[in-house]
């Protein structure tokens, strides 16, 4: 182990998404063309923390380019085929941003911290971010991105594992493999936000395989691979803005990635291949 990430098919469309797309949820004076359908709120369940509920998103009049008169299930399942279909044109991503916002929209927030740690807990695979920005390396190939929750009343663990295959030779072939865990710890301390601390980052070689020559500069290319406010958590937390059986959506808040917003699948009930 050395202390110190799953390129999977969709982690590898999300590069289209480029920097603008960290504030596309954002305000309407940021894009004034982007869809925000009605005042979403975050999470209001002011049950959950000491502090009053998180801020409301603005709202805009330009013309949505889905329907906006779906249910939250035809949304959902239209988010979902998307996704893995997508090419980097913008019609794509402004369609995301709109199924996006009519979840949040039509989202009836958890109203106990047990009902929320119970739909929350487990493993989450990572479907889209607004803030990959990192290009694609032939050196190194992420099967899989999943963020891993365990809740313990108003705290717990929260784990971004990345599944890992390395090129440490000319020929370009996958020599090594491994996990690269991101592992924090959390408290909800207002409304049902969850505020992140880093703890450590490990990186695990499978058994058998091979040891890279470089492992900083391979760091280095994770680095460059994973969504920033999942490889460094620190100073910002996360708000659920939209969560059922198996489809999750956090927003997060903070200095450096504000608006940013990711989107999560229950692991298993998708099959994501690698590229």
């Amino acid at each position: 182990m050395f202390p110190h990430r799953k390129y999977s098919a969709l982690a590898l469309l999300l590069i289209c998404s480029r920097q603008k797309g960290a504030d596309a949820f954002t305000t309407a004076a940021q894009r004034p063309n982007v869809l925000s359908a009605t005042t979403s709120t975050s999470l209001a369940a002011e049950e959950f923390g000491p502090s009053a509920a998180v801020k409301e998103r603005p709202t805009t009049d330009d013309a949505a380019v889905i329907d906006t008169n779906l249910t939250a299930e035809e949304a959902k399942q239209a988010l979902i085929d998307l996704i893995p279909r997508m090419t980097g044109n913008e019609e794509e991503y402004r369609a995301v941003e709109s199924f996006v916002n009519l979840l949040e929209e039509k989202y009836s927030p958890v109203q106990t911290i047990d009902f929320l740690n119970l739909a929350m807990a487990g493993e989450w695979q990572l479907l889209f971010s607004t803030n990959l920005t990192g290009k694609s390396n032939r050196k190194l190939r992420l099967r899989e991105l999943v963020q891993k929750i365990e809740a313990d009343g108003f705290g717990g663990s929260l784990t971004n594992s990345a599944q890992w295959d390395y090129s440490d030779n000319d020929e370009g072939t996958f020599d090594s493999t491994g996990s690269f865990n991101i592992k924090c710890s959390y408290k909800i301390n207002q409304g049902a936000r969850m505020v992140i601390d880093l703890d450590r980052h490990e990186l695990r070689p499978a058994n058998g395989s091979g040891v890279p020559s470089d492992v900083p500069a391979m760091v280095a290319l994770l680095n460059r691979a994973i969504p920033k406010e999942m490889f460094d958590p620190n100073d910002h937390a996360m708000d659920t803005t939209y969560l059922d059986a198996d489809l999750r959506i956090a927003r997060l808040t903070g200095s450096k990635h504000e608006g940013v917003r990711n989107i999560f699948f229950r692991k298993g009930q998708l099959e994501i291949k690698p590229v």
